[in-house]
């Protein structure tokens, strides 16, 4: 009889991340400027998207299975996205430049990879991204804020509708606490850079349900720390 313990299961989603040692202190100031490329790139591929996330949805609903190119490519707009994310506001610890690419990118310090399931639920797929995943969407609408139109009637003329706001989220404003405090110490705190690396994490693994690529629910869970846990494995994370 074979006495191993045997492995953990892994992550259907894993998240993981790499501080720069040799940050700069103030190449943040303009990656905003740096980044416009991808932010163009992002702006058609996000559209894809979604387009390829409807097909996707009557491609599990008839077949119980995410095709494989359409999964691949949802996949590596995750990736891109949290890339540029990780190099700007999303947690400003990297100076490396996000590349253009849909792929893993195994030496890149962030990274992310979802294992494509052999079968989905066709039940799920009808509520799974809206009903179920509606707790998360409150969270995650606090970590990553976002846009939202202003009630104030700045015309006067009761027609209501004010100005496009725009709300920082949690996870924006510590990347911002950590950069200034590398500027001003030039050190990025640890603790600072585990949190927001745990608050990506929950906001990709609920990005990823959502996307109808996993069955696996997301957990109320903050995992911290820039190395990915398998499912039960206990102890603290390697940094």
């Amino acid at each position: 009889m074979d006495s191993r313990t045997p492995a953990a299961p892994t992550a259907a989603v894993r998240v993981e991340a790499g501080l720069d040692e040799r940050l700069s202190r103030w190449l943040w100031l303009v990656k905003w400027l740096l980044l416009v490329p991808h932010y163009v790139v992002l702006a058609f591929l996000w559209i894809a998207f979604l387009v390829v996330s409807v097909i996707a949805f009557f491609a599990i609903l008839c077949t119980a299975r995410y095709p494989r190119p359409l999964f691949e490519f949802n996949a590596g707009v995750l990736r891109w996205s949290w890339r540029v994310h990780y190099y700007s506001a999303g947690a400003f610890a990297t100076d490396r430049y996000p590349p253009f690419s849909l792929g893993e990118e195994p030496d890149y310090p962030a990274r992310l990879h979802i294992a494509r399931p052999g079968r989905l639920s066709r039940g799920l797929v009808l509520v799974k991204w809206w009903l179920l995943t509606i707790p998360h969407y409150v969270v995650v609408g606090f970590l990553a804020g976002g846009g939202y139109g202003g009630g104030g009637d700045e015309h006067g003329d009761g027609s209501g509708g004010g100005p496009w706001m725009w709300s920082a989220g949690l996870i924006t404003v510590l990347a911002f606490f950590a950069i200034i405090a590398k500027a001003c110490t030039d050190r990025y705190p640890r603790g600072l850079f585990d949190l927001i690396v745990g608050f990506n994490r929950w906001v990709l693994r609920v990005a990823a349900y959502a996307a109808l690529m996993t069955d696996a629910y997301p957990p109320f869970r903050l995992d911290q720390g820039g190395a990915e846990r398998d499912a039960g494995q206990d102890g603290p994370r390697e940094r």
